[in-house]
């Protein structure tokens, strides 16, 4: 009897081993279904990466191109800046002199000038005795004593107009300032 119940026994074991390798390959499958799903969600997280990078790559030359044709006549614009000048000097000594015909000749083509530079970007900045001297804009040529307490470290008289274009200074105003 007991030769027979090792022969159960054996033939059971077979049906254990197909359960135990089949319960191995369900293993297998999940971890090559969990592989499968992390090497999916890797590419997906690359691409997303690299899609929002291109993104990024297209805004960004966007942004230089438009700063490229906004500030590409700077130089242009800083040679007109003496030419500016001296109309602005013309203008004073026509006034002097009393020519009330030049002085308005003068000063229409001064407008339509001034007018053609400002259409293209250029703003002059407006500088007053009296206000904070600020060296993101003011260039100090000299410093004065302060004709009163007041004006101690704030500009008492202007030399040159300062001119921005769009939003960046290309000239510094020329100020004097109170010591």
């Amino acid at each position: 009897m007991s030769d027979n119940k090792d022969i159960h026994e054996e033939e059971l074991n077979p049906q254990d081993d197909l359960a135990q390798n089949t319960a191995e390959e369900a293993n297998e499958n999940m971890t090559v279904e969990t592989t499968s799903e992390d090497l999916l969600a890797e590419e997906k997280d690359r691409y997303i990466r690299l899609f929002a990078e291109f993104e990024n790559y297209k805004k960004r030359t966007t942004k230089e191109k438009m700063e490229f044709f906004q500030y590409a006549n700077q130089d242009m614009m800083i040679s007109m800046l003496d030419v500016l000048d001296d109309f602005e000097r013309a203008l004073k000594e026509i006034a002097k002199n009393g020519n009330e015909a030049d002085l308005k000749g003068v000063e229409l083509i001064y407008q339509k000038f001034k007018n053609k530079l400002s259409d293209k970007g250029l703003k002059p900045m407006a500088v007053n005795a009296g206000d904070d001297f600020n060296v993101d804009f003011h260039e100090a040529i000299t410093q004065i004593p302060a004709p009163t307490p007041d004006l101690k470290g704030k500009i008492v008289d202007v030399i040159e107009t300062g001119y921005q274009l769009a939003d960046k200074v290309i000239r510094f105003a020329k100020v004097v300032t109170g010591n």
